[in-house]
C-alpha cells in the first residue's frame, strides 16, 4: 500500500468534482460519477484510492422518478438497486436502500452536484466522494 498525503487529496478532489457538476435543482435523471474511495474495515484498517479499485463502478444513473440506482449500459455490469428513501430537502437529494446484505446513503448537493456516499455491510464501510450531472433529456 502506497503512502497518500491526506490534506492533498480533499483540496484535489474539490477540484476535480468542482469541474465536473452541475446544478441538479428540479432535476430527476442524474448521471454520477465516482471520483475517490475510501474502504475501511472492522479491524481499523482503511485504503483509499480510485473507486475502481473495489469494483465500484465509475458512473451511474440516478433515475429519481423510478426510484432507482443502475450502471451505465456501457458498463456490461448491468446492475440496479431500489431507492426505498428519497428526500428533498434544504438543498440537498437524499437517497437510502438496502440490498444484498449492503445499506447505503447518498447525498447530493443540488445547487453544484457534489456526491458524498456511503455504503455498509458486515466488518466494512465504504465512503465514496463524487459529482453528478443532469442527464439530458432524450
Amino acid at each position: 500500500m502506497s503512502f497518500r498525503p491526506v490534506i492533498i487529496y480533499p483540496m484535489l478532489l474539490l477540484a476535480s468534482t468542482t469541474a465536473l457538476s452541475d446544478s441538479l435543482t428540479g432535476k430527476d435523471r442524474l448521471l454520477c460519477s465516482a471520483v475517490e474511495a475510501t474502504v475501511c474495515t472492522a479491524d481499523g484498517i482503511c485504503e483509499s484510492g480510485p473507486p475502481w479499485d473495489w469494483k465500484i463502478p465509475q458512473f451511474l444513473i440516478v433515475d429519481l422518478d423510478r426510484k432507482e440506482i443502475a450502471t451505465t449500459e456501457a458498463s456490461g455490469e448491468n446492475r440496479m438497486t431500489p431507492i426505498l428513501s428519497l428526500s428533498r430537502e434544504d438543498g440537498h437529494i437524499v437517497l437510502q436502500g438496502v440490498q444484498a446484505g449492503r445499506a447505503f446513503s447518498m447525498v447530493l448537493q443540488e445547487d453544484n452536484g457534489h456526491a458524498a456516499i456511503a455504503i455498509a455491510t458486515d466488518g466494512v464501510t465504504i465512503s465514496v466522494f463524487g459529482a453528478c450531472t443532469p442527464v439530458p433529456a432524450s
